[in-house]
């Protein structure tokens, strides 16, 4: 996959400039689709497109299908894999299906609205405001929850990221999210040009890992935190969210809503908590 491309541009500094070749991460769409048994046999339906930097697809798709609410468990997919040819001059696949079992309960309402999700927004499109909320089963679990983690831990969590950050360390053009553990450890990270991308990539390993809820860990993101990637973490059942940025008012609303520890301007060892303080041990 083309996680990232070369081009040649001019470099300017003061009044010199220069053509060189910068690496820039690839943005690319992908066309997620369902196969399904219906009344008439097994159907086809388009569910979203979005833009993507290619890699680790099949997590994308299958952390997108549930952070919507419309798979519930693993045990409801057949197979992902990519519907379409590679596109032409390069080995990028821009069509990924996930075929589900016959079984399985597909909400046909809710396909119906229309996703459309760009690099920088991840509910463009939908139809309606109500579209906007999900519905976790993961409420107890991260009332439950007895994760805690020291403030050193969760001062290292962006250098540890950064770190994590392959392709960010040669573009310097993506996002990441991570899952850390209360020894502020990262096991697992996911990087994409979308902020909403890089959550529903690593979201999806767990997910198709059978590994949900995480309600003894916690996520750490690159950049800001909206509303959108805290319904995430909800819907994925952990109890924390990590952010290098700021918060939106929304994102903290829907943080103290479900009891979900929130901290942003994560840099130079301070951080800000937002909600659910008691679990960092000041």
């Amino acid at each position: 996959m083309q996680h990232s491309q070369e081009f040649e541009i001019t470099r300017v500094q003061s009044h010199d400039s220069l053509v060189a070749r910068d690496v820039i991460a690839t943005e690319e769409p992908l066309e997620i689709r369902i196969g399904f048994r219906a009344a008439a046999g097994r159907e086809e339906k388009n569910v979203s497109i979005t833009m993507r930097t290619p890699g680790n697809d099949e997590e994308l798709a299958a952390g997108f299908l549930f952070t919507e609410g419309i798979l519930k468990s693993p045990a409801e997919i057949i197979e992902i894999w990519h519907r379409s040819p590679p596109v032409p001059g390069s080995d990028l696949r821009n069509v990924i299906r996930v075929d589900l079992v016959d079984d399985a309960l597909v909400d046909l309402e809710r396909l119906e609205r229309h996703f459309y999700t760009t690099s920088s927004c991840g509910v463009c499109g939908k139809a309606s405001i109500d579209a906007l909320r999900v519905q976790t089963s993961y409420t107890a679990a991260i009332a439950e929850s007895n994760f805690m983690i020291g403030p050193d831990n969760v001062s290292s969590l962006a250098r540890k990221l950064e770190k994590k950050q392959e392709i960010f360390g040669k573009t310097g053009g993506l996002h990441a999210s991570g899952l850390f553990d209360a020894s502020g450890e990262i096991s697992v990270a996911r990087e994409d040009v979308g902020r909403h991308n890089a959550m529903d990539k690593l979201i999806g390993r767990l997910f198709l890992d059978d590994n949900l809820p995480a309600a003894e860990h916690g996520i750490v993101v690159s950049g800001r935190t909206s509303f959108e990637l805290v319904q995430k973490v909800a819907m994925a059942g952990v109890p924390m969210l990590v952010a290098v940025g700021a918060p939106s008012s929304l994102a903290i609303d829907i943080a103290r809503e479900f009891g979900i520890t929130l901290v942003g301007f994560l840099r130079d060892g301070r951080f800000n908590i937002y909600s659910a303080k008691q679990r960092i041990k000041i």
